[in-house]
């Protein structure tokens, strides 16, 4: 039976591209599913064989620690220049959108809350 490798949900074609070329190295193969029309199902990248996942999960595991370490090194780049994506940065260059999308969210949580606190009593 075919067993998932990579559900492709939000993951960038960089990476679906060296996912495809680590199994190749590592000689497993693999089968694509695409996303469906509806944006149901994501797609992924699935392993043919069984056998094949010990060893292809463990090339996943490296891999994903690769990767991890270079994105945090980046984040941490970014965060010395200055140049990174926080929320006072997001406030600064946007912030109609940043206050209308805090009360959106009290909005939604005060609905949320509202039959707890019409039913205390």
């Amino acid at each position: 039976m075919a067993k998932l490798l990579l559900n492709l949900r939000n993951v960038p074609e960089d990476e679906a591209d060296e996912v495809r070329a680590l199994m190749r190295e590592q000689r497993v193969q693999v089968y694509e599913t695409r996303p469906s029309n509806w944006g149901i199902s994501a797609g992924g990248i699935w392993l043919s064989d069984d056998a094949d996942y010990p060893r292809a999960k463990a090339a996943m595991d490296a891999y994903q620690a690769q990767r991890g370490a270079i994105a945090r090194a980046q984040r941490q780049e970014e965060l010395a220049a200055g140049t990174a994506e926080t929320f006072g940065a997001l406030l600064r260059r946007r912030p109609v959108f940043v206050i209308v999308t805090l009360i959106g969210m009290l909005i939604v949580a005060s609905l949320v809350l509202l039959p707890f606190v019409l039913l205390r009593g």
